[in-house]
């Protein structure tokens, strides 16, 4: 995409915020995310529509959320995913190299989206009381969707550019101008407030697929209290909320619809398993599909646009079995219609199977693929670590809790009565082969305090760090032309 289109967007948080009539060319080219003021949440029915434009921010090709190859890029930091040395790869290198520029336009959708659907929500969760009339149950899921959402974008911002702005308000105020960001902890006590309101307002149940229900919400607390316990915040007594909060959604699994998929290991890539906790659908089409499916995890061999792929080091210490063999492909078909290995491909490696569509055409850019955001393999990891982190010795819960995703691997269970230290570690890097590629890893790494060590001595056919990694780099820079309007920022 071109840079200045990827700049032009780049600003629209705060000039929505300075000034509603600025805005009106791009709300009209795109409405999704349009704060639409409290005459509109006079209603029901205009509260729903708010909502669908909170959920459709995430959901803009190219522009504005997750469906893009955006969040894949943000998180080439960590061991399990680099890109091509060469060809139109320069934004994914930064990342990968830990160079990343303020103008690096990969970074904008993520920042965009979540920033427009905060507004959204920020308007729902300020101005529902002005409903009326309507169903009050339907009223309160919704407030509890919107504050599920606003936690979920905000948790996002401050783990990847860590002192971000808190909207206060989605009304203008020329205090916006020099708006100051807002510590980590404020940023998480802000997030905690939002996801501890969606787990009480929202219903067991899920209102329609792609929406949260009451266990999605429990599983998003539990993964920022695992989060909370590391860096920056280093609060470790949030690792017994952690494991506290995930053992509700796993003794819960049933109320929820959750469970461990057993089937093809493939089709939870798809999407609409028991393991989906919560998952942004597309349709395949140009308002809204998935572009980080299909040509982007393919090599140029086959016609891709090699845009990622796993490390070398990586793959080779992935434990070799069922998980491995569905997670990468390492035989191609090149134009010259020759079988070749990943070895022969240009860029010597192996590339995501679970990202290649497995129906139908698979060298598309739009796909109809879902965006799954977390699973419930989350869940039951998130407790195994949290557990054996709190107490210092993992109990037989936790135990059953990975051993669970270790057995769906092919892998045999871990061995009993490792200290609580071992077993961690042991966790962190199951999820590490559970969820490569799905930017979990890094995440792990900045918490832990490992994204040095994952980096160094790598395989010489990856791209290599440029200079010494200090934690400066473990946060990305604000995108450059907000940071221009407000310097603040």
């Amino acid at each position: 995409m071109n840079k200045r289109y990827h700049m032009k967007h780049a600003i629209y948080l705060v000039l929505c915020l300075v000034l509603v009539t600025a805005c009106s060319k791009e709300l009209t080219e795109e409405p999704r995310g349009l704060v639409a003021g409290k005459d509109a949440l006079s209603s029901q029915a205009g509260l729903e529509t708010v909502l669908s434009g909170a959920y459709g921010s995430l959901l803009v090709p190219w522009t504005s959320g997750f469906t893009t190859v955006s969040q894949i890029a943000l998180a080439m930091g960590g061991d399990d995913l680099t890109t091509h040395p060469g060809s139109n790869k320069e934004e994914f290198r930064e990342f990968d190299r830990f160079t990343v520029s303020s103008l690096n336009s990969r970074m904008t959708p993520i920042w965009l989206g979540c920033y427009k659907t905060i507004q959204s929500t920020t308007n729902i969760i300020n101005n529902y009381t002005a409903v009326q009339g309507g169903n009050p149950d339907s009223i309160r899921a919704m407030v509890g969707e919107a504050s599920y959402l606003r936690g979920l974008c905000y948790y996002w911002l401050t783990r990847l550019w860590g002192e971000v702005p808190i909207i206060p308000s989605e009304i203008y105020s020329p205090d916006y101008l020099t708006l100051k960001k807002s510590k980590p902890a404020e940023v998480y006590a802000l997030i905690e407030a939002d996801l501890k309101r969606a787990e009480e307002w929202i219903p067991n149940g899920r209102r329609s697929s792609g929406r949260p229900n009451k266990g999605s919400a429990k599983a998003l607390l539990a993964d920022v209290y695992l989060t909370e316990a590391g860096w920056p915040l280093k609060d470790q007594s949030k690792y017994a909320l952690a494991a506290a909060k995930a053992k509700e959604v796993i003794d819960n699994k049933a109320a929820y619809s959750f469970d461990l998929y057993q089937g093809d290991y493939l089709k939870i890539f798809a999407g609409g398993t028991s393991e989906d906790v919560f998952t942004l659908f597309t349709r395949g089409q140009w308002i809204t599909y998935n572009s980080f499916y299909g040509l982007s995890t393919m090599p140029e061999d086959e016609g891709g646009w090699s845009d990622f792929f796993p490390e070398l080091n990586f793959y080779n210490n992935f434990p070799a079995g069922l998980r491995k063999d569905a997670t990468f492909s390492t035989q191609f078909t090149n134009s010259s219609g020759a079988a070749i290995t990943w070895e022969q491909t240009t860029t010597k490696h192996p590339y995501y199977k679970k990202f290649t569509i497995q129906s139908g055409a698979k060298n598309v850019y739009m796909s109809a693929n879902p965006v799954i955001m977390m699973r419930y393999a989350h869940v039951l990891l998130i407790y195994a670590e949290a557990q054996a982190r709190a107490t210092g010795t993992p109990n037989s819960d936790a135990y059953t809790a990975i051993n669970a995703v270790r057995r769906r691997a092919g892998l045999l269970n871990l061995p009993e009565g490792l200290s609580g230290a071992d077993f961690a570690t042991a966790v962190v890097n199951e999820r590490a082969w559970e969820f490569a590629g799905e930017w979990n890893r890094w995440f792990d790494l900045v918490r832990l305090e490992l994204v040095e060590a994952a980096n160094a001595n790598k395989n010489p056919g990856d791209l290599q760090p440029s200079g010494t990694i200090t934690k400066a780099k473990y946060w990305m820079p604000i995108p450059g032309a907000d940071a221009v309007v407000n310097p603040n920022l």
